[in-house]
C-alpha cells in the first residue's frame, strides 16, 4: 500500500493559499487532490499499481496480491474539522490509514535527510513530519519508520526481510 504525498503539487497549494488567502478547508481539499495527482502519476509510471480511493478497493487490491496506491479524495470535506489544517498532512493521513487497515508497518519516505534515531517529536518540530503525526502513531500497533528517499536500499532490505 502506497500513500503518496502531495509533493510539488501541495507546495503549490501552500503558495496559492498565501497569495489568494483562501481558508484551510480549501487548502486541505486541494492537497488531497495533490496527493491524488501523485497517485495517478505513479500509476502512469508503473501501470501495475492499482488506484484505490477507499478501504474496500484497497483491501481488494491487497487480497489480489497487487500494490494499491491510495487516492484520498473520499476524505474531501465540506466543513472544517481536525484534519483540515497544515498540522495534518499525508504523514498523518498515512498513519490514519495504517490504523484503519491494521497494517504491520508504516514507512514514511521523505525527500530530505532524516536522522533515523531522532524522536518523532523532534522530527515534527523540524518540519520533517507533520505536527500531528507523533500523536497519530503514539499507540500504533505497527512499526513506524521514517526514511530519506536516499535510503532506498535500507527500505528495500527491510521490506524483503520482514518475517511473515
Amino acid at each position: 500500500m502506497i500513500v503518496p504525498g502531495g509533493g510539488d503539487f501541495a507546495d503549490a497549494v501552500r503558495q496559492y493559499q498565501h497569495e489568494w488567502q483562501f481558508d484551510d478547508l480549501a487548502a486541505h481539499n486541494m492537497c488531497l487532490l495533490a496527493m491524488a495527482q501523485y497517485a495517478i502519476l505513479m500509476q502512469g509510471v508503473v501501470p501495475e499499481l492499482v488506484l484505490a480511493s477507499n478501504e474496500d478497493r484497497i483491501r481488494r487490491a491487497l487480497r489480489d496480491g497487487r500494490v494499491a496506491v491510495w487516492v484520498p479524495t473520499d476524505l474531501m470535506r465540506a466543513t472544517p474539522d481536525s484534519m483540515t489544517n497544515w498540522d495534518t498532512t499525508s504523514d498523518s493521513l498515512a498513519a490514519w490509514l495504517s490504523t484503519l487497515l491494521n497494517a504491520e508497518r508504516l514507512m514514511i519516505v521523505k525527500s530530505c535527510d532524516v536522522d533515523a534515531d531522532a524522536p518523532l517529536e523532534t522530527l515534527a518540530a523540524k518540519g520533517i513530519v507533520d505536527r500531528r503525526f507523533p500523536a497519530y502513531v503514539r499507540d500504533a500497533n505497527y512499526i513506524v519508520e521514517i526514511f530519506s528517499k536516499a535510503d532506498a536500499a535500507v527500505m528495500r532490505d527491510r521490506l524483503l526481510n520482514v518475517a511473515v
